[in-house]
């Protein structure tokens, strides 16, 4: 089936036709996690948002090469170049070596993305595992004259860059502009600009994870290691980049600009980017204190929602949204997103106990147009969503006998719900895949809570005694109860 697919590119800020640089091949490039604390919210919506990209392109026909990163290069804290990076300073905290922060780290990321079903990426390279590229490729900026040396750190020198490129071309902002709002930090006389950012960083002798290289031991900048990495596996240029909308002011700025340097290119032709998350309107932040975890979220173990949220609940709430519209957490919108999946798949379940009759009072086929419509328009989930409760209130009729259905029109609802609520929105039954566990241990934690409080000891203890012995372990806090597996 030929697709007419729009994306809206936040490089020229419209709608564009997706057209592929070598169809029916797509190149995609998404920012991982900096492994150094546990994937947060906003984490989980940019990845679920770029996995239900992933998937939709895949469904119609596309072979795409999806590469994610992973940054565990233990980088300094944002572009000042400056301070103690998070990851050594935990390994030192904690007497443990970088990379056991990083593995944690990583392995609790992965368990994150399996529990909201985000499909794998088809390459996830480390910063790590390609310091020799990123040197490779200072080597050509440096070649190219846009960048110098300082005493064993290499800086893009950005205004010389911007005399013959626009440096602001991601986030329509001039020259004049970006300088005027930058502050001048302190230590940072050698730089030749306010702008410039570092590409490789000479490390202090305390610094722990640190590289031989022309210039100096040290470590590469931030904004490297997509560059390098995206260029090994998908080309000087691809098809899409992609990321939070917090990575545009820099991070992908300064992506551009070290692309075009080292090799002549714009690295990618449509660049999308998830929007932020709030809560109660409020944008989500640790400074707020109106911020919780995945796994937070799915324990119930947080002071802003009322009570716990299956993995799935939360895939769907996020999806209700469209990728590029804030997504606001609150107790009213969870409650109405859990009623509403529990909706939708148990009209899902329904599907094969459908029986086809001689005559039809409807016709799939503009039901399965429009969902096709809708994700042609820059992946527009809540509208494909809106077309899945049309499907899910037919099967109902049907089932309860009020609408008949020919045996064509059965097929094609029934492909028409597999292909979206599993394929493309990536959602699954949790009954029956066992992904209610949270709930069902909450359940029970809750059940000891109310022994405990009315004295009945006998059976508190017998309760964490009981699971325990099955693999979980309960632990009393001031906040309440948690549990771990074993």
């Amino acid at each position: 089936m030929e697709q007419n697919l729009f994306v809206y590119n936040t490089l020229t800020r419209k709608k564009e036709q997706f057209k592929p640089l070598s169809p029916p091949h797509v190149g995609m490039y998404v920012c991982g996690p900096t492994v150094y604390s546990d994937a947060h919210m906003g984490n989980s919506r940019t990845y679920i948002s770029f996995d239900l990209i992933f998937r939709y392109l895949t469904h119609i026909g596309y072979k795409v090469r999806y590469v994610r990163n992973i940054t565990d290069a233990g980088h300094l804290e944002g572009d000042a170049d400056e301070g103690e990076d998070k990851i050594a300073k935990k390994a030192k905290l904690a007497q443990l070596e970088p990379m056991e922060i990083v593995q944690k780290y990583t392995v609790g990321f992965h368990e994150v993305m399996e529990l909201l079903n985000i499909l794998p990426p088809s390459i996830e390279p480390t910063a790590t595992g390609h310091v020799i590229e990123q040197i490779e490729l200072v080597k050509e900026i440096l070649k190219s004259g846009y960048a110098y040396e300082v005493d064993g750190s290499v800086y893009f020198d950005v205004e010389k860059y911007n005399s013959a490129h626009d440096y602001g071309i991601l986030n329509g902002r001039n020259l004049e502009d970006l300088l005027n709002n930058t502050r001048n930090l302190g230590g940072q006389q050698e730089k030749h600009g306010k702008l410039d950012f570092a590409l490789w960083i000479k490390a202090k002798p305390e610094h722990l994870m640190k590289w031989p290289s022309p210039w100096s031991v040290g470590f590469p900048g931030w904004h490297l290691e997509c560059s390098a990495m995206s260029n090994k596996y998908l080309g000087g240029q691809f098809d899409i980049h992609g990321g939070g909308i917090d990575l545009v002011p820099t991070h992908h700025t300064n992506e551009i600009a070290q692309n075009i340097a080292s090799c002549g290119k714009m690295p990618a032709n449509y660049w999308l980017h998830t929007n932020m998350l709030t809560v109660n309107g409020q944008k989500m932040s640790k400074s707020l204190g109106n911020s919780f975890l995945p796994h937070e979220l799915f324990s119930g173990n947080n002071s802003i929602l009322n009570k716990a949220y299956s993995p799935m609940t939360v895939r769907f709430f996020m999806l209700q949204a469209h990728y590029r519209s804030t997504l606001d957490f609150g107790n009213e919108a969870m409650e109405a997103s859990e009623k509403g999946f529990k909706r939708l798949m148990n009209a899902f379940d329904l599907l094969d106990g459908l029986k086809a009759s001689n005559s039809t009072d409807v016709e799939i086929k503009p039901l399965l147009n429009r969902c096709y419509d809708a994700m042609n328009d820059d992946f527009n989930s809540p509208v494909l969503i809106a077309e899945l409760f049309e499907a899910s209130r037919i099967i109902n009729s049907v089932y309860d006998g009020k609408l008949k259905i020919d045996e064509d029109n059965l097929q094609l609802l029934k492909q028409l719900m597999k292909s979206f609520v599993l394929d493309v929105l990536g959602l699954k039954d949790e009954q029956a895949a066992g992904d209610d566990l949270p709930q069902l241990l909450n359940f029970i934690v809750n059940l000891r809570n109310e022994a405990k409080s009315n004295q009945d000891y006998a059976t508190s203890d017998k309760i964490r005694d009981g699971l325990q012995k099955i693999g979980f372990q309960l632990k009393d806090t001031k906040e309440g109860t948690n549990w771990t597996k074993i």
